[in-house]
């Protein structure tokens, strides 16, 4: 069974990648009182996040400049990946004026695509709670990070690699 995180007051959170273009692996990571943790997960899913996020930001008063401009974003390598994400939620705490962030290890499926479900174990989970001025810090990682992948192809829209793509348009 893998740990179960409880962060709640992070000093530092914030997204990172390992590899090349097309071949980079996502991770989200957070630190606390000398704990560090590491999560890995889809480039989609920093995407998405990064944007639910910025969304629900919409509707909250915004940090200070010298607030987001103090968050400190470091990405710590190499990763040493607790687990991999599956689901992930987000919630408003008012009162302690917070973003909860939720991340749920991922379940291995059998081929039916159903969940396996094994009564004793139960998948690990990641609370960070964060506050605005980190979320708006880690929208700005998050959205450049997603940005910086492989240039799309101007017929398809697929990505390219280095060497080209066999673009389906040209066929």
């Amino acid at each position: 069974m893998n740990p179960s995180f409880e962060l709640p007051r992070p000093q530092r959170f914030t997204a990172g990648t390992v590899g090349e273009p097309g071949r980079r692996v996502f991770f989200l990571q957070a630190y606390a009182d000398g704990e560090l943790v590491t999560l890995k997960c889809e480039k989609q899913q920093v995407g998405a996040l990064a944007e639910h996020l910025a969304a629900l930001l919409a509707d909250l008063p915004l940090p200070g400049e010298e607030e987001i401009v103090g968050t400190d974003v470091d990405f710590v390598e190499p990763p040493a990946a607790a687990w991999a994400v599956g689901r992930m939620g987000v919630a408003w705490d008012e009162g302690d004026d917070r973003l909860v962030l939720q991340c749920e290890e991922m379940v291995i499926v059998d081929e039916d695509e159903e969940e396996v479900v094994d009564e004793e174990l139960e998948p690990a989970t990641a609370r960070f709670r964060l506050s605005r001025a980190q979320v708006v810090a880690f929208i700005h990682v998050a959205r450049e990070l997603v940005a910086a992948g492989r240039p799309p192809c101007y017929l398809c829209g697929g990505p390219m690699d280095p060497t080209g793509h066999a673009c389906p348009r040209l066929n």
